[in-house]
């Protein structure tokens, strides 16, 4: 297999549809392990299509070349309420990656 699996955890803010389901959002992302590229991801969000909206701003980017640039990405482009906990949650999948790549 060339590829692992990392998960990011962070809280959820209160009023969000995802809080009466889980109490933690999870972004969780399936990486080339040669290249560091994230093939695939998917995260707790209520709706599809925010979860969709997730994986096209992760998808392709390499973790080779750190976390900036997503979180760039994300901060200006994902404008719901879960805004900070998904930017928690992929800083704590790109640490559990750096942990991983040791």
């Amino acid at each position: 297999m060339n590829t692992i699996f990392i998960a990011g955890h962070a809280r959820l803010p209160s009023g969000m549809a995802a809080k009466s389901i889980y109490e933690t959002l999870t972004i969780t992302a399936e990486i080339d392990k040669k290249y560091s590229v994230i093939v695939s991801t998917s995260c707790t969000l209520a709706t599809s299509h925010g979860r969709m909206f997730v994986e096209t701003l992760l998808k392709g980017h390499s973790l080779q070349d750190g976390i900036d640039f997503p979180l760039r990405k994300m901060k200006e482009h994902y404008l719901g309420k879960a805004g900070n906990a998904l930017q928690s949650a992929l800083r704590d999948l790109y640490k559990q990656y750096e942990q991983f790549k040791g």
